[in-house]
């Protein structure tokens, strides 16, 4: 490794390193320790309105009605300097549990010998005073089905009928187009953007097929694969097409895939777990190596309320 998280010109992503899971009774779940108990007012969600990772997790708190369970901060769009910050001028919430001023804060906070990367979404235990994941992927799934019982809201992303084909969308997803975007736009040899680039279009491609025969990634309900694809949609034509030098189409350019975003947009509420404007500033106004400048693009102009045809499939 030349550089963390680049290996021959190619940008590699680090494993997260807390990987407790709440339970709906504390029981250790797949990995990490036990003693995480689904209760109402314990936890608290650290986030980014622009990362993608941390996305899924605002989606999924809403989606489960968890607002009232589950209190939330939001960092700062920029991410200079000192990582990810609570700087009210640059659009941060602020740090409401541990009034901290960084994101590095919270990691000390939970280990004072921590060095690792601070990324977002964090999960923090109000009660333990610790992170319990700052796995997004893992994350998604506790809010899920943990805290059922304190909610009136039962409805299952991660079906066990479906899971084998939930697991598949995501290999090919997380790889190929949620990272994959990403392996475009940091690559630093040309050879490696032009093997991402490649496997970004491969795998649109791919899904608009399928969704040209069903309304949603795996079959014809929600899972939790559409709104791990959804983070990304929903950032390509505004970051990644040009940011990331993904411009071979856009999303507006695919029929099926450009319907299923209004489609997924449109569900209630969640259009308020969305900002362009902190998204196209964290992405053009933080990554200088990629932009130089810092300036962001007034542009495109994008309308995810337009009207879409993907009532046409029956469940």
């Amino acid at each position: 490794m030349t550089r963390r998280g680049w290996k021959a010109g190619r940008f590699n992503r680090p494993t997260t390193k807390y990987r407790n899971w709440i339970t709906p009774d504390g029981s250790p779940g797949p990995s990490g320790e036990s003693g995480f108990a689904a209760e109402t007012g314990r936890y608290h969600l650290y986030v980014s309105l622009a990362c993608p990772w941390a996305h899924r997790t605002i989606i999924f708190r809403h989606l489960k009605r968890l607002e009232n369970i589950i209190s939330m901060s939001v960092t700062s769009w920029h991410m200079g300097e000192n990582g990810w910050t609570f700087d009210r001028q640059e659009g941060s919430s602020g740090d409401s549990v541990n009034r901290t001023q960084k994101l590095s804060e919270i990691y000390l906070l939970a280990n004072a010998k921590y060095t690792g990367r601070v990324t977002v979404p964090v999960l923090w235990d109000k009660q333990r005073k610790t992170i319990v994941s700052n796995e997004s992927s893992e994350i998604i799934r506790m809010l899920n089905s943990a805290f059922n019982a304190l909610t009136n809201e039962s409805t299952d992303y991660y079906p066990p009928e479906l899971r084998s084909e939930i697991d598949a969308v995501n290999d090919l997803v997380y790889p190929n187009v949620n990272n994959g975007v990403y392996r475009a736009g940091f690559a630093t040899v040309q050879a490696a953007y032009e093997e991402a680039f490649r496997s970004v279009f491969a795998a649109l491609d791919d899904i608009e097929r399928r969704l040209a025969r069903q309304r949603y990634v795996a079959g014809p309900r929600m899972t939790e694969a559409d709104w791990r694809l959804f983070a990304t949609l929903i950032r390509f034509d505004a970051v990644y097409y040009s940011h990331f030098k993904c411009n071979l189409r856009r999303i507006g350019d695919y029929p099926n895939l450009s319907n299923y975003l209004r489609d997924l947009y449109q569900v209630p509420g969640v259009d308020e777990t969305v900002s362009i404007d902190h998204i196209k500033r964290h992405y053009y106004g933080s990554q200088l190596k990629v932009n130089p400048t810092g300036i962001y693009p007034l542009g495109p102009e994008l309308d995810f309320t337009a009207p879409h045809d993907r009532d046409r499939f029956v469940s």
